[in-house]
């Protein structure tokens, strides 16, 4: 379990090809801290730590096919930076909102622009009544993970087979994490709200 609060990003350093699974090497502040079996949330994916080298500050985890197919790590390329965060203390604050390392599905950037010293973002996604249904969709007001990091909703909105929704970033948050390499065209991770994903599975049995 995360709370969507990036701890810092973590740097590709390579990347193996397994049948169809992908090993990524990471370096990063923590990786000397980090234990076999441990939970880190990468782009808000929740991966498990494989292999460590803590004298380089490396770690390895391993990316299965289902979880390439619905986030963005297929695309990364050794240098590329992922926001990071380890799993929540128990007795800790909960500054963001629950986020499982869950990722939905992903979707493209289409709008990024500054605005009096935050950051605005707008985000599209595919959605059919089918997805809605399940949960997968965003309310004002609401949360959502994109890369891990918890925002609040702005703007959401469906129309024509594609769900929209906008993020406004302040600029600590633009600085450390991977928002500031976001443009028009970026792929990005999507995790709904998953109170919003019970309630509505919910409505579904009862209708």
């Amino acid at each position: 379990m995360f709370s969507g609060i990036v701890e810092t990003m973590a740097q590709v350093v390579a990347i193996e090809h397994d049948h169809t699974n992908i090993h990524f090497t990471f370096t990063c502040p923590f990786a000397d801290e980090l234990g076999i079996d441990q939970s880190v949330a990468h782009n808000g994916v929740c991966l498990t730590v494989v292999r460590l080298d803590k004298e380089k500050k490396q770690y390895v985890v391993t990316v299965m096919e289902e979880s390439l197919r619905r986030s963005n790590l297929g695309l990364l390329k050794v240098g590329d930076c992922v926001n990071v965060e380890r799993s929540m203390l128990l007795n800790e604050r909960l500054d963001g909102h629950i986020v499982q390392g869950h990722v939905d599905q992903t979707a493209v950037c289409i709008d990024a622009h500054e605005t009096d010293g935050s950051w605005y973002y707008r985000f599209s996604y595919d959605s059919d009544p089918e997805m809605i249904s399940r949960g997968y969709f965003c309310v004002d007001k609401g949360s959502v993970s994109v890369n891990g990091v918890s925002l609040t909703v702005c703007e959401p909105d469906v129309k024509d087979g594609k769900g929209y929704v906008s993020v406004c970033i302040i600029p600590y948050t633009h600085e450390v994490t991977n928002f500031k390499y976001i443009k028009e065209g970026t792929v990005v991770n999507l995790e709904f709200d998953i109170i919003g994903k019970y309630i509505s599975r919910l409505a579904e049995l009862k209708g």
